[in-house]
């Protein structure tokens, strides 16, 4: 069974964190060209290579990443033990990183990480974004994973994944309208103003498609990308609001928001978008089975 030698490894967790062989070997008093046989031999010890040279650049590779996380946890560990003995106990944590576009609802987000936010050897770090932004960030592997209401774009070379957790209905809610007749759909929609996702929602797009169709030109009073958004106008005006009602779950239940109707041509789904890789976090398959039961 071969050893780790930590030493390397720190030598690693150093060019890894300043990014630069020159700086790492300044700070570790040593020179560039010791420390890159260091690294070297760090490589051959795990069978994999860490870094990448693009430019003048050193860019982690997929192993690099993982070796680097698991560098933090050790090197967290030693802290911890110091902070310990010195009677400050400090609970080392696995990290899951999430994003997550800005116009999925905060309700879905978190009745999926409940399974993680309920225990406290997690650490959870979500980032909100587009879906252009967030990509990005999962390729150069910033997130593990990344949630989304609609699939990510991908042809037979691409290593992302589209897992579909859920469907889920979306309804036009509002404020009770006890002096008022029952809302009727499409036609009450002539003359009552509605609160609408923005054009960049695939719900929104479907629900234009029915009133086009309708012959209906709605009376738009605001155009929004973000469901936590939405939810606070959807409370605060008095107007029909198109939305998954699971954004406004709670409202709902406390008679604060009720459904007037449900679009039946209109859903939203939910995805959760992984990339291929031979070192995936294991924390996400905690997370997919059950989400797809």
């Amino acid at each position: 069974m071969t050893t780790l030698n930590y030493n390397h490894l720190r030598y690693f967790w150093a060019v890894a964190h300043t990014g630069s062989l020159t700086r790492a070997a300044e700070h570790m008093n040593l020179s560039q060209s010791a420390l890159s046989v260091q690294i070297q031999k760090l490589e051959h010890q795990m069978g994999h290579k860490l870094f990448d040279r693009v430019g003048k650049k050193l860019v982690l590779t997929e192993a690099g990443h993982v070796a680097l996380d698991y560098a933090d946890t050790v090197f967290k560990t030693g802290d911890d033990l110091m902070n310990r003995l010195r009677g400050n106990p400090v609970a080392s944590r696995r990290v899951l990183k999430v994003g997550a576009i800005t116009t999925l609802s905060r309700n879905f987000q978190l009745e999926f990480l409940h399974p993680l936010t309920v225990r406290s050897d997690i650490e959870l770090i979500i980032r909100s974004g587009n879906m252009r932004d967030l990509l990005g960030q999962l390729e150069a592997h910033a997130v593990d994973v990344v949630l989304s209401n609609t699939p990510a774009p991908r042809d037979s070379r691409s290593l992302l994944r589209n897992h579909l957790l859920n469907e889920q209905p979306v309804s036009l809610v509002g404020h009770p309208r006890p002096d008022k007749a029952a809302f009727k759909f499409p036609d009450d929609l002539r003359t009552e103003p509605i609160l609408l996702p923005s054009l960049d929602s695939g719900i929104r797009v479907a629900f234009d498609r029915v009133l086009e169709l309708a012959g209906i030109r709605p009376i738009i009073l605001a155009e929004v990308d973000d469901m936590a958004m939405l939810r606070l106008l959807a409370r605060d005006r008095d107007a029909i609001t198109l939305v998954p009602p699971i954004v406004v779950r709670d409202e709902l239940e406390s008679g604060l928001l009720v459904e007037h109707c449900h679009i039946p041509e209109v859903t939203e789904t939910f995805y959760a978008v992984i990339q291929k890789r031979r070192f995936a976090n294991r924390l996400l398959a905690e997370l997919l089975p059950s989400a797809r039961s």
